[in-house]
C-alpha cells in the first residue's frame, strides 16, 4: 500500500490525504458543539408596567409618581436543548454582539429543560423577595425612615424572566417610589438608566454574568447610564457602547447614593 501511495504524483497524493480531513471538518461543521449563543436580550422598565400591570404595587405607605426609567436588563441565550454548531461558534466569536460560552456555564448538567424552567423562576421570586427586605431595610436605615414603614407591602409583577440578576433594579424601583432621591426628586433624575445585578436580604450586590451583551441592550433601548456590579467593571467596558457611562455598585446604598448624586450633578463613580 505504501508502495503504492508513494508512487502517486504528489498532487494526488495531496488530495487524497485532504478527503479524510475534508470529511472530519464536514462532520464537525454539523455536529452539535456543547456550547450556548448568548446575544443582548430584552428590557424591562421596573418603574412601568408588564403585561398590563404596575411591575411595582406598593401598598400601606403613600407611593410617588416618578419620572424617567429604570431598566433590568437580560441576554437571550439558545436553549439547553438547542443544537449549536461550529459555524455558530465561529460567527459568535467574531461578532461583538454574541458571546459563545460553555453551555455547562449557563445551565446546569444533567437538568431536564423543565427543571431548568423550574429552577431560573424560582431564583427570579427569591430575587424578588430579596429585593424587597433589601429596599425596606434600606428605607429604615435611611436619614428619613417612613412612619408607616411596618405597614408596606410590596408585590412585584415580572414572573416571565427568569434568574436573580433584576434583584438592584426592583430594590431600586420600590426605594424610588417610595422615598426618590430624599428631597422630592427622582432617582433617575429623569433620565434612562439601566442595570444588572443581584441583591441579598442585606442589600449587597453580586455579579450575574453577560454584562457586556446587556449594555448593548440598554443602549438600544435608550439608556445612558449603566450600573454595573462592581466587580464586572471589566467585563462591561469590553463592548460598551458609544456615550454609555458606567458606575461601578456593592450595595443598594451605594447605587441610591450615587445615582442622587448623578441626579443632582455631583461627581460618581466610574469604571
Amino acid at each position: 500500500m505504501s508502495a503504492w501511495f508513494s508512487r502517486l504524483p504528489r498532487s494526488r497524493a495531496l488530495a487524497l490525504c485532504a478527503l479524510p480531513v475534508a470529511a472530519l471538518l464536514a462532520v464537525a461543521g454539523t455536529a452539535p458543539l456543547p456550547y450556548t449563543v448568548a446575544q443582548p436580550g430584552s428590557t424591562s422598565d421596573v418603574l412601568g408596567e408588564h403585561q398590563g400591570e404596575p411591575v411595582i404595587t406598593v401598598s400601606g405607605t403613600p407611593v410617588r409618581r416618578t419620572d424617567g426609567k429604570l431598566l433590568m436588563t437580560t441576554i437571550l441565550a439558545t436553549g439547553p436543548d438547542a443544537d449549536v454548531d461550529l459555524g455558530d461558534v465561529v460567527d459568535g466569536w467574531f461578532r461583538t454582539d454574541r458571546a459563545v460560552l460553555p453551555k455547562a456555564s449557563v445551565y446546569p448538567p444533567g437538568q431536564t429543560v423543565k427543571e431548568i424552567e423550574k429552577r431560573n423562576l424560582g431564583q427570579m421570586a427569591q430575587s424578588q423577595n430579596s429585593a424587597v427586605t433589601a429596599a425596606l431595610g434600606y428605607l429604615k436605615d435611611s436619614a428619613q425612615p417612613p412612619k408607616d414603614l411596618g405597614q408596606i407591602k410590596v408585590d412585584l409583577r415580572l414572573a416571565d424572566v427568569g434568574g436573580p440578576s433584576a434583584g438592584l433594579f426592583f430594590a431600586l424601583g420600590i426605594v424610588d417610589k417610595i422615598r426618590g432621591d430624599g428631597s422630592g426628586g427622582d432617582l433617575t433624575g429623569g433620565r434612562t438608566i439601566a442595570g444588572t445585578g443581584t441583591v441579598d436580604d442585606n442589600g449587597e450586590v453580586g455579579p450575574v454574568g453577560g454584562v457586556s451583551l446587556k449594555t448593548q441592550a440598554a443602549h438600544r433601548d435608550g439608556a445612558t447610564v449603566f450600573l454595573v456590579p462592581q466587580a464586572e467593571c471589566g467585563e462591561a467596558e469590553a463592548e460598551l457602547p458609544a456615550g454609555m457611562r458606567l458606575i461601578p455598585v456593592d450595595s443598594v446604598a451605594h447605587a441610591v447614593n450615587s445615582l442622587t448624586d448623578l441626579a443632582h450633578g455631583k461627581a460618581v463613580p466610574s469604571c
